[in-house]
């Protein structure tokens, strides 16, 4: 029992190390990979294309959703009140500094984190991995870095799309609701709005991205020969990467709080 623990123990151990060392290799090329051209530049675009783009539909609707929902919850609470500050508190707080970055990156992890690892696992399943070594071609350029750096600039791009419509959306919703103008409500908004609040999407959308895009990668290259073990990789893919983002959330969400809080 306790040998079986020990070596449950080192395994994991070994696989953090393993994944650390992954993550270096990975952070050591991306700041050179602006210098991509050819067939590799087309496989970034496609995977930008595919994590991006065909999100925009899911990730407005979010936007929008959550943006209606909060007014009509500060309404409910506020009543009387009527256009207090709380409202546009509330939206720069919650969904911007908060919800925008994370709930975007939730939908690439379902979507695009559960394809990279699901196909990267196959192809060493088919054993085209070995075929790109036989032909001279590295497989960690031609398939880790794109999707790595695709997903790194859908989930920023996103973000800052999911906030644009949550803030246009919510100003138009509360005009059509409760007679605001929306001229008024974008203005008060913008009163409310600090560096820091700016300045936190953009970091968590960029770390939030990484941390997808390496996670999703890894468990997809751990699959060693057998089919069934796809799906395992990319469930493990998923709740790294989900405990990953958060664990981000929460690291960054701290340092943000300390370094911009009053003395």
């Amino acid at each position: 029992m306790i040998g079986r623990i020990g070596r449950s123990i080192l395994q994991k151990a070994g696989s953090i190390a393993e994944f650390y060392l992954f993550s270096l290799a990975v952070l050591g090329r991306l700041p050179r990979f602006y210098k991509i051209k050819g067939i590799i530049k087309t496989v970034l675009i496609r995977q930008v294309m595919f994590t991006g783009s065909d999100a925009l539909v899911l990730i407005g609707f979010i936007a929008l959703s959550t943006s209606a929902v909060l007014i009509l919850q500060v309404h409910q609470i506020m009543g009387h009140m009527g256009q207090g500050r709380l409202i546009y508190q509330l939206l720069v707080v919650i969904v911007i500094r908060q919800l925008s970055c994370l709930l975007t990156a939730l939908v690439v992890i379902a979507r695009s984190g559960t394809a990279i690892s699901t196909e990267l696992g196959n192809m060493v399943v088919n054993h085209e991995i070995d075929l790109l070594h036989s032909f001279g071609i590295s497989p960690f350029s031609y398939l880790v870095m794109p999707r790595v750096a695709g997903v790194v600039v859908s989930v920023f791009t996103l973000t800052l799309y999911f906030n644009v419509i949550a803030v246009v959306g919510g100003a138009m919703f509360a005009h059509l609701v409760y007679g605001i103008q929306t001229d008024y409500f974008i203005t008060r908004f913008i009163d409310e709005l600090t560096f820091s609040a700016l300045f936190s999407p953009v970091i968590k959308s960029l770390l939030f991205g990484l941390a997808v895009g390496l996670v999703t990668c890894y468990q997809g290259l751990k699959v060693s020969h057998a089919s069934t073990e796809v799906p395992q990789h990319t469930m493990h893919a998923v709740v790294s990467a989900v405990v990953a983002v958060i664990l981000v959330n929460i690291l960054v969400t701290i340092l943000n709080v300390s370094q911009f809080s009053p003395m």
